[in-house]
């Protein structure tokens, strides 16, 4: 029974692979069709941040005049779109519309006693064009917050007083500076309106704003605050629903902005109803604008759009007290100097093939075939992770195939895109782990015996002479050099090639706009980087290459051990360099500055830069502990450092807003830098060990070992 048990179970062994490179298969057209959306839109849009301009302006001289001249150099520059924020009274008084006054204020211009019985706020309009255009949304405003408000005059000029004291008055949000918007218009910038949710929802007020934005060429919005307009709304009036409806009429899109904490709340449904007419935003804080350097800013932006796919870029400007000059000194002209001029950001960009307009969204279309190739792209992937699990324990190779493929159904019924990112991440760690798994397998056929045990008996020297050890044989019969060399280039590639299997199977799988405009991501990056690892140490120190024989004997003898304090060091120090291993993962990793200096040495020389874990700490170790494995036990250390350069090849393109063509460059620019520094490192060890061996006494070399 257990023979025929185990002829099913080889049987199915290779049902499985090939329900894998199916899986590969099917994921091909699905790759192809996401690199064609990447390619479908290039034009870079940028976008400066209005109020900032108006917040610099209002500190200088002459404040109006200012404000004209930096408009016009920023045009020159290239900047093509005005970022604008729904109005208040201290912005519209900054932006010399206005003067809003409280009660002992105006008595005091009056030359009057306040009256303490009220708290009022009363607003003088500049000018009759002002009244005309501002007193209606201020109007508006205090009405839908049930403030009552009355005419009222200053020295001949028309305003308001609204029976509110000036702290709350200047909190109400009003609607977009017509003025403002004329302004840019006429200057010649796109307008990129940032409404919020701070308003209650009103399909018809949002309608006519919407009708009224388009007719200054608005084509796009960019949300104000944590939420979406109607996002508090959604549960009672669905007021989202709504809101999608009114884009696409007036057919305007969304911009999603990178990086934040959480996704501004609404976004994702939005998206959907509009059908994913939105681009991603960088945005470089007003900090930023001021302490960060040219050169750093300019090779963030093109980072942005060669690495994440960024075609849109928001930028701030602020001021600041300059102690060393006693005086205020801002960041508008700095801006303009590094994104105008033929050697600007703006220019570089458009030699690169990124031109500045305004952004467009990716083509994104969803064909007929694209549900059955994932299904079968989830069959692989299934069987990928069952793979896995039988290599560790075989018994469950059909069960947990079985098992897998009724958990897919359930799950895809429940929550598909919990299910693709499951599968994902699942086929992310098993393939590097197969790989190295196959690696081991093929050095335990090749060194002596069936697994070298705490107390083995004898090892042999080159010379044929047995020595007594109570410990284990560290050191295995010699091979020729070029065998050792040439088995380790070639399971190197072998290792590389079943790793990168994951690739078509996880892009697959996550074939879909959202992630690659990352309304969605891929979960579970700390458990890719450190579960390969896991994993293979666990085999290299507990298996032999014949399944789970006498696994749980050889965990029971490691349990009984005694924990010394060299055991606790040991411990110790594993878990601070996993802390700082996971501590440089994502985007928030921190990295030494000489690793900046390389990185940046790599972007400058090769246009993309390949991973640093990848050619430095992964590659090399595992081509040299490949080459040492059959000579020395203890190398197979060496081997389970090197799993993280396989998994960060899968992890490189679990990173879906990377264009795929960028994702492939860097593993092939790493897999050759790393390929040539593992050589270099193979080569220094054998000069070192033949010098050792012609120049140190044998039989001490032999007793060292």
């Amino acid at each position: 029974m257990r023979g025929k048990w185990q002829r099913l179970n080889r049987l199915a062994k290779l049902v499985l692979i090939a329900f894998v490179i199916l899986g590969i298969g099917a994921a091909i057209p699905l790759t192809v069709q996401r690199m064609n959306m990447e390619s479908s839109s290039n034009t870079v849009e940028y976008v400066f941040d209005f109020r900032d301009l108006i917040e610099v302006a209002e500190l200088q001289p002459r404040p109006q005049q200012f404000l004209e001249e930096k408009l016009d150099l920023l045009k020159e520059a290239g900047i093509t779109t005005m970022s604008v924020y729904e109005s208040s009274l201290k912005e519209l008084m900054q932006a010399g519309r206005l003067v809003y006054y409280n009660d002992k204020d105006i008595a005091l211009l009056q030359g009057k006693l306040a009256d303490e019985r009220t708290h009022y706020t009363y607003i003088v309009f500049s000018g009759e064009e002002e009244e005309k255009l501002i007193a209606p949304m201020i109007k508006e405003s205090l009405t839908a917050h049930d403030i009552k408000y009355r005419y009222w005059s200053y020295e001949g000029r028309p305003g308001l007083v609204a029976e509110t004291p000036t702290t709350d008055a200047v909190l109400k949000p009003l609607d977009f500076d017509p003025m403002a918007m004329q302004l840019l218009k006429d200057k010649g910038f796109a307008i990129m309106p940032r409404p919020s949710d701070k308003m209650p929802y009103d399909s018809k007020k949002m309608d006519a704003m919407l009708a009224n934005l388009k007719e200054f060429g608005v084509t796009r919005l960019l949300f104000g605050g944590e939420k979406s307009p109607g996002a508090s709304e959604q549960a009672t009036k669905e007021s989202l629903d709504s809101f999608g409806e009114l884009l696409k009429k007036h057919e305007m899109g969304l911009v999603a902005i990178e990086n934040l904490k959480k996704p501004q709340e609404g976004i994702g449904k939005l998206a959907y109803l509009t059908n994913y007419n939105i681009v991603r935003m960088y945005s470089l804080s007003q900090e930023d604008s001021m302490e960060k350097s040219g050169d750093v800013i300019a090779d963030r932006f093109k980072l942005a759009v060669k690495d994440r796919n960024i075609r849109t870029f928001f930028i701030h400007a602020t001021t600041k007290q300059n102690a060393q000059k006693t005086g205020l000194m801002h960041s508008t002209d700095k801006m303009i100097e590094i994104f105008g001029g033929k050697d600007g950001i703006i220019a570089e960009l458009e030699q690169a093939g990124y031109p500045a307009g305004i952004a467009q969204p990716f083509d994104y279309k969803v064909h007929a075939l694209d549900k059955p190739l994932r299904a079968v792209v989830m069959l692989g992937a299934v069987a990928m992770i069952a793979l896995l699990l039988a290599a560790f324990l075989p018994f469950m190779l059909i069960p947990g195939f079985v098992l897998g493929l009724i958990g897919t159904a359930g799950l895809f019924v429940l929550k598909s895109s919990l299910l693709e990112q499951g599968l994902a991440l699942g086929t992310a760690v098993a393939a590097p782990t197969l790989g190295l798994i196959w690696v081991m397998n093929r050095i335990y056929a090749r060194t002596t015996g069936q697994r070298r045990m705490v107390g083995a008996e004898s090892w042999q020297s080159d010379d044929k002479t047995e020595f007594s050890d109570s410990r284990t044989k560290w050191i295995f019969p010699n091979q020729p050099l070029g065998r050792r060399i040439g088995l380790a280039f070639n399971w190197f590639i072998v290792a590389t090639v079943i790793s990168l299997s994951a690739v078509p199977l996880v892009t697959g799988l996550l074939n879909d706009i959202t992630y690659s405009l990352v309304l969605q991501q891929f979960r579970g990056v700390s458990l890719l980087h450190l579960g390969p690892i896991a994993l293979v140490a666990i085999y290299v120190f507990f298996y032999n290459g014949n399944g789970a024989s006498g696994v749980w004997t050889r965990i029971r003898q490691a349990a009984k051990q005694p924990i010394t304090v060299l055991w606790v060091i040991v411990g110790a120090v594993l878990a601070a360099a996993a802390f700082y291993y996971l501590s440089r993962t994502g985007n928030a990793g921190k990295v030494p500055a000489i690793e900046l200096i390389i990185r940046t040495w790599l972007e400058n020389n090769f246009g993309v830069r390949p991973r640093f874990k990848e050619f430095m700490l992964g590659h090399p170790p595992l081509l040299l502990g490949l080459f040492l494995a059959l000579r020395y036990r203890a190398a197979w250390v060496l081997i389970i450092v090197g799993a993280m350069g396989q998994l960060t090849m899968v992890s490189t393109f679990t990173h879906i807003h990377t264009p795929f063509y960028i994702s492939m460059i860097r593993v092939l620019l790493g897999l050759g830098t790393g390929i040539v520094i593992g050589s270099i490192c193979i080569a220094g060890w054998t000069i070192v060990e033949g010098a050792c061996r012609k120049w140190l006494p044998k039989r001490s070399v032999k007793a060292s070992e």
